[in-house]
């Protein structure tokens, strides 16, 4: 085995056991060749390794940042809500609605979900806070004449049990777009971004079992905190 690929091996079962923390810097190059007696080339293909792996952030002037790697499932095809989701992974979250007020279908909706320009809709922001950070940002539009009415302890607490319990809705099926976009300046503002200058966006359509769609949603995950994960069967086509 060449000699970077067991300094990488090392490094890394050290971050793995929390000697080098998340958050925190590992040693500098100048410590880590006389730590391990190797060139500096040597090291840089190890410290090039753990990059590429996503155990370090490289930071200039700082040195070798470890990353957290942590990460929770989300299911690419279920129509799961972030409270379920919560509760069966044991998530530490806390939710802070941001906005909530009632709005109408400009051009731009209405292209997106065919709802007429002018129908009455609430537009729902929610914060998704993990360990203190703001790692999800939800955006969501539902149609108010299936919605009629939507309050601030009801979104921090889960709009589909109400709405499937208290409205007796039946939701059918979403259909999904995910994309890893640029931070804008909103988003900047909104979540705790540790300086990554890309989000997953993930924009779904949901339709009751009538087909309708009532609700347009865009929920924003920072990179380092979620995978999206789904059980793929082979079909021949």
């Amino acid at each position: 085995m060449n000699k970077f690929n067991e300094i990488f091996l090392d490094l890394e079962k050290k971050i793995l056991a929390k000697q080098y923390p998340p958050h925190t810097l590992l040693p500098s190059e100048n410590q880590l060749i006389k730590i391990y007696g190797v060139s500096r080339e040597t090291i840089r293909k190890a410290l090039q390794l753990l990059t590429t792996e996503g155990y370090i952030q490289k930071k200039q002037g700082k040195g070798s940042i470890v990353l957290e790697r942590s990460r929770f499932d989300f299911p690419i095809s279920g129509l799961t809500s972030y409270k379920e989701l919560q509760e069966t992974q044991n998530i530490p979250s806390k939710t802070i609605v941001q906005e909530l007020v009632e709005t109408k279908v400009d051009k731009e909706l209405s292209e997106i979900t065919g709802w007429k320009v002018g129908t009455p809709v609430w537009h729902l922001v929610r914060q998704r806070k993990i360990a203190g950070e703001v790692v999800i940002l939800d955006r969501d539009y539902l149609l108010k004449e299936v919605v009629p009415t939507l309050s601030t302890e009801q979104a921090e607490a889960s709009i589909y049990d109400y709405f499937e319990n208290d409205l007796g809705l039946t939701i059918a099926y979403a259909q999904k777009e995910i994309t890893v976009e640029p931070v804008t300046p909103e988003i900047h503002e909104a979540m705790t971004l540790n300086d990554d200058p890309y989000v997953v966006i993930v924009r779904g359509l949901v339709h009751l079992e009538d087909t309708r769609c009532f609700e347009y949603t865009e929920s924003i995950h920072r990179l380092d905190k979620f995978r999206f994960v789904e059980f793929a069967r082979r079909r021949k086509v």
